[in-house]
């Protein structure tokens, strides 16, 4: 029997929700998708980096991850929505409900996008494009935003072919079209073919996706290791290699968080509230996804460096550790240490990130021996309820009063935000919130 995979993907996931509310709510009568806007930053101060773009924002150049200012000096005229975490949350919630009615094997890849497995679904359906054309349908009539679909026999062909035509649109990249459909467009369009990649292929005279599919394997292998041969995989529509990294996905579960702050942080105390604030947040998603991890990563980026696509100057940091943890103050204890690591206190910070990997059910966490961290643990148990029952700013530390510097960083979502990928059945509904 044929394999069918779908690849669904939101058109300016975060724009179109944030459009969709606003005109549900009365807030706005006009579509934020229809005019150049972005979601992020802060619409009076004009700080922060963009999260999302529009599709018309395009035209202008206007780059996600830029900063606000750079975006607004490109488009004076454009309009700057704030980022609204629970209804994000909410919209995927109902984007994953409305596909697990057509199959019950889904695989939510990001917060915009999943995979969904149709094969043996023509048995009911017996043509899958139309059933992915029907899913497009409804999700545009009963949710209100648009998506892209592609259809083709395994995962790296139906993600690449839904990247192909948007917005609204259903595209099939089965092998038999590779050639005609994939082949003449640019390299950098290649699943996992980030910018440093980019620039060794075309050194190499590789400039579209079809030159790199007749490149000979052995010479990429030479010039960018194992790396080359998997994008030359790709270009071919080679999938074993995706479907490995999907699967090291799942057993590597990790959730993060960063802050792009719209001021200098010079002052230890100051930078030590921004840490705390991510560390709130990452320790609230992992204990309501009911996990633990055994690494701690803390990331800084400086004030004085040129920002691009390719990041920025900085310095990071991980201890691993001989337990799991999920508690707040444990994440921000070990988070502290390692930013005193790596930052003299001298030169300006901007940014701040911090992760907790190497994850496991934290029903198997090993019990402690310390009162202190005990308390930890109902503490954080105590708050969690109230946090979910009143809303995340029901409780905040009082650290955080006057201080200028958000108790839970993660209001706003950044699309470059790493997301647990579950396969669901149905049964298995643990999300990261």
């Amino acid at each position: 029997m044929k394999n069918y995979i779908a690849h669904v993907d939101v058109n300016s996931a975060y724009v179109s929700w944030s459009a969709v509310e606003a005109l549900r709510t009365g807030a706005s009568d006009i579509d934020y998708r229809t005019i150049p806007s972005v979601v992020g930053g802060n619409p009076e101060t004009r700080h922060g980096i963009v999260l999302a773009k529009s599709i018309p924002a395009k035209k202008y150049g206007i780059q996600t991850a830029e900063l606000v200012w750079q975006a607004v000096k490109k488009c004076p005229h454009l309009k700057i929505i704030q980022p609204d975490a629970e209804l994000y949350t909410r919209c995927s919630a109902a984007l994953v409900e409305l596909v697990r009615e057509y199959s019950d094997r889904v695989l939510v890849y990001s917060i915009d996008e999943l995979f969904i497995d149709l094969t043996g679904m023509q048995l009911i359906w017996q043509d899958p494009l139309a059933q992915c054309n029907e899913i497009r349908r409804r999700i545009k009539e009963e949710l209100g935003f648009t998506v892209s679909v592609g259809l083709s026999s395994n995962f790296l062909l139906a993600k690449m072919g839904s990247d192909m035509k948007k917005p609204d649109a259903t595209t099939t990249l089965f092998p038999e079209e590779i050639q005609a459909k994939m082949w003449p467009l640019p390299v950098e369009e290649l699943f996992y073919c980030g910018p440093a990649s980019t620039m060794k292929l075309k050194a190499l005279g590789i400039s579209t996706i079809g030159e790199l599919a007749q490149m000979e394997p052995a010479i990429l292998q030479h010039h960018m290791k194992s790396h080359g041969r998997l994008l030359w995989e790709y270009a071919n529509g080679l999938a074993d290699g995706i479907m490995t990294a999907f699967k090291a996905m799942l057993h590597q579960k990790g959730v993060g968080n960063s802050s792009t702050i719209w001021y200098d942080v010079v002052d230890r105390q100051d930078a030590a509230l921004h840490l705390l604030s991510l560390c709130e947040c990452v320790g609230l998603r992992l204990r309501g996804a009911a996990l633990a991890g055994r690494v701690v990563e803390v990331g800084i980026r400086y004030a004085n460096s040129d920002y691009t696509h390719l990041g920025y100057g900085g310095e990071s940091h991980q201890r691993k550790l001989n337990r799991s943890i999920s508690s707040t103050m444990d994440i921000y204890d070990i988070a502290l240490q390692l930013l005193d690591e790596i930052w003299d206190g001298k030169r300006a910070l901007r940014n701040f990130a911090v992760r907790v990997s190497e994850c496991s059910d934290n029903s198997d966490t090993q019990l402690s021996l310390f009162e202190s961290e005990t308390k930890h643990h109902l503490l954080d148990r105590a708050v969690d309820a109230l946090r979910e029952r009143y809303g995340k700013g029901a409780l905040t530390r009082a650290c955080f009063l006057h201080s200028g510097v958000s108790p839970i960083t993660g209001v706003g979502l950044s699309e470059r935000e790493y997301v647990l990928p579950v396969f669901s059945n149905g049964a298995d509904t643990r999300r990261i919130v």
